[in-house]
């Protein structure tokens, strides 16, 4: 069954506020992990490489997902910035301040994660909806596991 290309339309446009969600929450990471400090730097500066990879593979799904949908997948910092949720983060470095930050985009990005899921399930986007549902478990468990470091 082909899907309604109003639909597509939107869909893709909230793909791509997504896909420019997730390549800046990918930055903030990656400046997290190159400018950690403090107590808990070694676990934080694997595990935020360990993050920043997923948020790379993701992105690529995500952009592929938008041209099987016909559209053209946003691909510039200019972009990114301008149509972001996730806004940028600089010169942050301690433990504490670096998790809470990448626990709020982790957050935004499972707004938008849900916003997609319920629109591509009610338009029988099954492909869509898995892909933002596998997110949605992989991006709770790490808010959870992160945030359990500021108890």
């Amino acid at each position: 069954m082909k899907l309604n290309p109003n639909y597509s339309k939107e869909i893709i446009e909230a793909l791509n506020t997504y896909l420019s969600s997730i390549q800046q929450a990918y930055m903030n990471t990656r400046g997290f992990h190159w400018n950690i400090v403090g107590s808990h730097f070694l676990m934080l500066h694997i595990k935020y490489e360990e993050i920043y990879n997923e948020l790379n593979v993701l992105a690529d799904e995500v952009a592929e997902r938008i041209i099987q949908l016909g559209g053209r997948p946003d691909h510039s910092f200019s972009s990114y910035l301008k149509n972001s949720k996730v806004i940028e983060k600089t010169d942050l470095s301690s433990d504490k301040e670096t998790v809470e930050a990448l626990v709020d985009d982790l957050k935004i990005l499972v707004e938008l994660e849900r916003e997609i899921n319920d629109k591509a399930a009610s338009n029988l986007d099954e492909a869509t909806a898995a892909l933002t549902s596998d997110s949605i478990r992989s991006h709770e468990k790490t808010i959870w596991m992160l945030a359990a470091l500021l108890k």
